[in-house]
């Protein structure tokens, strides 16, 4: 660079402001408020997919060109504004028309807004024009100020309704309820909501040397916490060595979110160090050995991770989920990895700027990858569906314990697809395990296997007020699978059908009520027990039972304007038909 230039960020902060920005912003955000109101706020089930595509075209459109929009190149920030609407409407399409809202299809909707908070700091950079040429300190400027603006603007949103509030009930004195009629109205706290962010982003954009100074302050104050992690990290890192990497996976089932969450605090407080250049680094000796720590420990993080993950998959198999979490561990390793190189390469006093190079470069990978993810090329649910059905096909799990309800309702239309041809299966378990779980409407969670005598213990707390045998048997092997069941004496009644033409049981343990549906198999002797969505706590009402583990309470069905649940001769719960 041209020693006569002012530097990347110098050039950034030494424009004059642009009084329009703050109106032209809060106008923008608040037309796209009062739309997105609109377009949310409608009821036909048919344009489900066409509002979700809207929504996302809204809100990350608007936003992403309100965050880049500058004076000179205002044509290209409306340009990538209208790019990152589109994409991101077309990601939630997909996702609202597969007609399943389960966590793996959002993953790949957060896939590409990963992919589009990394794109944004790089287009404000010029990455577009000059790719792998572009100033790395411009980057990491607008990474760290446009995550100040954005955060300064939702505070502001949060104090002006403050503010708004304070006036209706000031307002409401005077018997004048202009203001609270208006809070009410959802299109108002859309548009409101707009114009309050629009304007508050568009002030703090135009304080860009006070952001620049805010944005060192921040990284000073993060830098702090570099020392006491990087002591942790070479303790636990020698306690692996004594102890054995057998002690993570004896002492949590979660140590692989424990293990990425710690390779990200080492990156974040390193780079908070190492900031965007050696000048600006911190001088201090031992902040910086903290960071070299801290850099060279984050392979062995994601290693230890791999290796817990690899555990997991070998033990359950792939889901769309833990496909993701493979994912994951994959991009920590190639960071780790990236930065023990750069350290190497850069040996005594330039590992910091290979370090940023490879932040650079990791960060672009890291975006083309995250938006490959996002669009429907790889289909994680039929991936997960051979996986599972290999493994159910060799014996590696049993007709018992596979997992039906995973093909039911987390592996899309694959996974519905096996399971229809499961429940054509000529070994006689898997088609009765597959038919039933077609059975079923909702999710029925699989808790890990308890002790036997855990089991026994709360099967010997269940009592029956029916003499139906298959039905009995029924219930205890769904209360055998349900840890928080029959904990204390629990009762068991047949209410026969109600209003949804389905026969119920009710099961009454202390002040709960849970309801069962009970559905037959191809009209045969086994039996589908299905939990109702919509049983709950019941509120304490005097006089009912105690909830003595002892103590076995009368149970009885009553007509009660339909009928009703009584304890102890007194009313239970709702009455119902």
């Amino acid at each position: 660079m041209d020693d006569s230039q002012p530097t990347a960020v110098e050039a950034l902060t030494s424009g004059e402001d642009w009084p329009l920005r703050p109106w032209i912003l809060a106008a923008l955000l608040g037309i796209a408020g009062l739309l997105l109101h609109f377009v949310t706020d409608a009821d036909d089930s048919w344009a489900e997919p066409l509002r979700a595509a809207g929504a996302a075209f809204l809100f990350f459109g608007s936003l992403s060109a309100a965050i880049s929009l500058e004076r000179k190149r205002w044509m290209e920030c409306a340009l990538f504004g209208l790019l990152a609407g589109l994409v991101m409407a077309g990601l939630a399409w997909k996702v609202s028309d597969t007609g399943s809202y389960g966590f793996a299809e959002w993953l790949s909707f957060y896939s590409g807004v990963f992919a589009l908070l990394l794109a944004l700091p790089l287009f404000q950079a010029g990455f577009h024009r000059t790719r792998f040429a572009t100033d790395y300190r411009q980057t990491h400027f607008y990474v760290w100020t446009d995550a100040i603006c954005v955060a300064g603007a939702l505070a502001f949103v949060g104090l002006s309704w403050l503010l708004l509030f304070l006036l209706s009930a000031l307002f409401q004195l005077l018997d004048i309820d202009l203001l609270d009629d208006l809070i009410s109205e959802g299109w108002f706290g859309w548009t409101f909501s707009g114009v309050s962010a629009g304007a508050a982003l568009g002030l703090l954009r135009n304080q860009l040397k006070i952001l620049g100074t805010l944005q060192n302050v921040v990284l000073m104050v993060l830098s702090i916490l570099a020392v006491p992690l990087a002591v942790a990290l070479v303790i636990f890192l020698l306690a692996m060595v004594v102890s054995g990497p057998d002690v993570l996976w004896d002492a949590t089932e979660s140590a692989t979110p424990i293990l990425l969450a710690s390779a990200a605090g080492a990156f974040i407080l390193a780079n908070a160090i190492i900031r965007d250049g050696d000048e600006t680094g911190s001088g201090s000796r031992i902040l910086r050995i903290a960071a070299l720590v801290l850099a060279l420990g984050i392979l062995p993080l994601t290693v230890f991770a791999a290796v817990s993950m690899g555990l997991r998959l070998d033990q359950h198999g792939l889901t769309p989920e833990r496909i993701w979490g493979l994912v994951a561990v994959i991009v920590a390793c190639a960071y780790g990895l990236g930065y023990l190189v750069a350290v190497l390469r850069g040996r005594k006093s330039g590992w910091g700027g290979k370090l940023r190079g490879a932040n650079f470069n990791l960060a672009v990978g890291v975006m083309a990858l995250a938006l490959f993810l996002a669009l429907p090329i790889l289909d994680f649910g039929a991936i997960s569906t051979s996986n599972q059905l290999a493994r159910l096909k060799s014996g590696e799990v049993s007709a018992a314990d596979f997992d039906y309800a995973a093909l039911h309702f987390d592996f899309g239309k694959s996974g519905e697809n096996a399971l229809a041809e499961l429940a054509k299966s000529d070994d006689a378990e898997i088609a009765r395990l597959a038919k039933a779980e077609q059975k079923a409407e909702f999710r029925r969670w699989r808790p890990e296997p308890l002790e036997d005598d855990d089991q026994a213990e709360r099967l010997a707390n269940l009592h029956f007020q029916f003499d139906d045998p298959a039905l009995q048997q029924a219930l205890k092997d769904l209360v055998e699978d349900r840890r928080f069941w029959c904990n204390e004496a629990c009762v068991a009644l047949d209410v026969g059908q109600l209003a949804d033409a389905k026969r119920h049981l009710a099961l009454v343990e202390g002040r709960n009520l849970t309801w069962i549906s009970v559905e037959p198999v191809d009209d045969g002797e086994d039996l589908v027990l299905q939990i109702e969505p919509y049983s709950a706590p019941v509120i304490e009402e005097e006089g009912t039972s105690d909830g003595q583990e002892s103590f076995v309470p009368k149970v009885e069905l009553r007509p009660f304007e339909g009928h009703q649940i009584y304890v102890d001769g007194k009313p239970f719960h709702q009455p119902f038909q």
